[in-house]
């Protein structure tokens, strides 16, 4: 930044000057005098008589003042007065202020262009909505540097839209070179303004077998936001980013709105005669299985998060928990603690009193005055409630942490997490001894038969037996058929045939001679031969792929098509197409845990204007993409390492 931060300051050194005056005639021998007449030589007495006044900063005091205060006020504003002895006459010059002569400096070159670059990427990337008609933020400015003028806010908004015209050129140019299949997934909320939006992700998979994930747009949708608004909408998007006869899935919401938006989309792609097809978001779905697990016990975790507020509030009250943990050896933990409404808060409501019940009880009977005799005591048979609700819901935390945690949660990886979750309902109800928890299970039940019924099809099917981890092993029972696996195989001979592969031929290999490790035995070559002369079906890659015994969970999925890709030529185009589908329209992470608060309130905040542009440049900067405005692209760091060597000449 090219600019001068703070105003050149005067040096100044005032000093206080002090007359003398002599006294003619003889000599005499000089008489000791009075503190009280060296305390008044420094006061003169006004005209009427009432008053005196400080002859260095015309302060006034009554003619009745004390001597003893006006030594203290001289003591205390002038110190030194009292060097001055006989000496000193009885007037007082005026302290004057002496300035001295600035040296010339060498100032550098002002850019304040570079100041509201800056600024303009802070607010776009800023987790909580800012805006530069801020006059606290403004005033701040001006006091460094008076001559800072910041953009008026008309000139702001066409400067975003330039930026935000030209990085979605690149991330066109970026999908145009894209030669596989794209995924897209929706979200959808609403903002402060009543405004429903719609945001369009893509998602595919390089030549190196790397995901990528883009934004795409952020979309308003106009009221009633019926399905066909939404479709209408992402035929928009689609069209703009010449990219709407290459998807291949859309993971959605699971809202009807959207679901028939999915479906009509679907009917266009099947007039070109183009695979297509549409699942709901199985983080949502989760979500709200979830949620309907805690609907009965909603008041006792409303307690406990009120006590958890106040620790992570007090530093007094949260010493106190710790030093009754270690009292009771109820464990450790890390403060502040998860106090967010989302699913990561809600469990750890239920783990402080599975795991510190007595820290908890302890704590808050020494600070009832502070909790204000708030009654947040839990019965026994709260208590009981807690432990009987937390064992039945560890198994999903679980299951959550390890969605959110997850690099590439592929369908089949989604689907296999499902499956159990189902598997958990289903022993609750047939097993539970407690009414209220066996209803709670019945209400999660009947939504989990809904993500069945949406998701469970053919294609979910093929990009689950891709995952190396899954494949038909591990497979949810119910998708399982032979009917599925004989339409995967048909599906791969007409949309991935051999003619648009080059040819593997029969014959051996090259022998390599030496002695080394590597050396292919003559007899495994003829091996090699022999299976590739059975495997004559078109199906042949997938066949033998699905042979062999799945992966352990913790493979690296990409890695391993990346390295077996070579074996598999045709299937790993398929697997490419089918592993960037999205099993979950929003990150689980921020659906789950706490790190969605900031998204949520930036999406409730950001005004119309601005929805649009912030979000994606923000997105798009985050996945790489060069900051520009008309096509040139502003380099911030080096906008930072400007203003430093600006400082260091000012400096030398």
């Amino acid at each position: 930044m090219d600019m001068e931060i703070g105003p050149s300051v005067a040096i100044a050194d005032v000093a206080l000057c002090l007359s003398e005056k002599g006294n003619a005639g003889p000599s005499l021998k000089p008489r000791k005098k009075s503190m009280t007449s060296l305390y008044l030589r420094f006061f003169e007495t006004a005209p009427d008589g009432k008053s005196r006044r400080c002859k260095f900063c015309k302060q006034s005091y009554s003619i009745t003042t004390a001597t003893g205060n006006l030594g203290r006020h001289l003591s205390h504003r002038h110190p030194g007065y009292d060097r001055l002895g006989d000496t000193a006459g009885p007037q007082v010059q005026q302290a004057v202020v002496t300035t001295k002569k600035l040296q010339p400096q060498v100032k550098p070159a002002i850019d304040l262009d570079h100041l509201n670059w800056l600024l303009l990427k802070w607010i776009i990337g800023a987790p909580v909505p800012a805006t530069f008609e801020d006059d606290f933020l403004l005033n701040s400015f001006r006091f460094l540097n008076p001559s800072v003028k910041i953009w008026p806010k008309d000139k702001i908004q066409a400067i975003t839209l330039e930026v935000f015209r030209s990085m979605r050129e690149d991330v066109r140019a970026s999908l145009l070179n894209v030669n596989s299949k794209l995924s897209i997934t929706l979200d959808f909320w609403s903002s402060y303004e009543q405004i429903y939006y719609m945001s369009v992700k893509c998602h595919w998979i390089d030549d190196s077998w790397s995901l990528h994930k883009v934004l795409l747009d952020v979309c308003r949708i106009p009221y009633p936001c019926t399905g066909s608004d939404i479709f209408a909408a992402i035929m928009r998007v689609l069209k703009t980013f010449s990219i709407d006869r290459k998807i291949l899935c859309c993971t959605n919401d699971n809202s009807q709105q959207a679901i028939h938006a999915c479906h009509a989309l679907k009917e266009e792609l099947d007039t070109h005669n183009l695979p297509f097809f549409y699942i709901p978001c199985a983080a949502q779905t989760l979500n709200l299985i979830i949620e309907d697990g805690l609907r009965t016990p909603k008041p006792i975790i409303s307690k406990i998060r009120e006590f958890v507020l106040e620790l992570n509030s007090y530093p007094d009250i949260a010493e106190d928990f710790k030093q009754m943990m270690t009292l009771y050896q109820e464990g450790s933990w890390k403060f502040p603690l998860d106090s967010s409404t989302r699913w990561s808060g809600d469990y750890a409501m239920l783990d402080i009193v599975r795991k510190a019940p007595n820290a908890m009880d302890n704590t808050i009977k020494k600070h009832e005055e502070t909790l204000n005799s708030r009654n947040l005591l839990l019965s026994a048979t709260e208590k009981s409630a807690v432990n009987i609700l937390h064992s039945y819901l560890e198994p999903f935390h679980k299951i959550t942490t390890n969605l959110s945690t997850s690099k590439v949660p592929t369908v089949g990886l989604v689907l296999f997490f499902m499956d159990h979750v189902f598997e958990l309902i289903s022993s609750c109800i047939d097993s539970c001894r407690h009414d209220w928890l066996k209803n709670v299970a019945d209400d999660m039940g009947k939504r989990a038969r809904g993500f069945c019924a949406q998701a469970y099809n053919i294609f979910t099917f093929i990009a689950a037996i891709l995952d190396p981890r899954i494949k038909k092993e591990l497979i949810p029972e119910n998708l399982n058929s032979e009917k599925n696996m004989e339409e995967a195989r048909n599906y791969f001979t007409r949309y991935y045939p051999s003619s648009q592969f080059p040819v593997v031929a029969n014959g051996y290999g090259t022998q390599e001679t030496g002695d080394g490790e590597n050396v292919v035995s003559f007899a495994e070559e003829i091996a090699r031969k022999r299976r590739r002369a059975c495997m004559n079906t078109a199906a042949d890659e997938l066949s033998q792929f699905l042979s062999e015994s799945p992966l352990p969970i913790a493979t690296n999925v990409l890695d391993w098509w990346k390295v077996n890709s070579t074996r598999y030529p045709r299937l790993s185009v398929m697997a490419r197409d089918y592993l960037a589908v999205q099993g979950t329209s929003v990150e689980p992470d921020e659906l789950f845990t706490c790190k969605g608060d900031d998204a949520h309130k930036k999406q409730f905040c950001l005004p119309y204007r601005s929805m649009q542009p912030f979000m994606c440049i923000n997105s798009w900067v985050q996945s790489g993409y060069k900051f520009k405005f008309r096509a040139t692209e502003i380099n911030f760091q080096r906008l930072v390492e400007s203003a430093a060597s600006s400082v260091d000449v000012v400096k030398s």
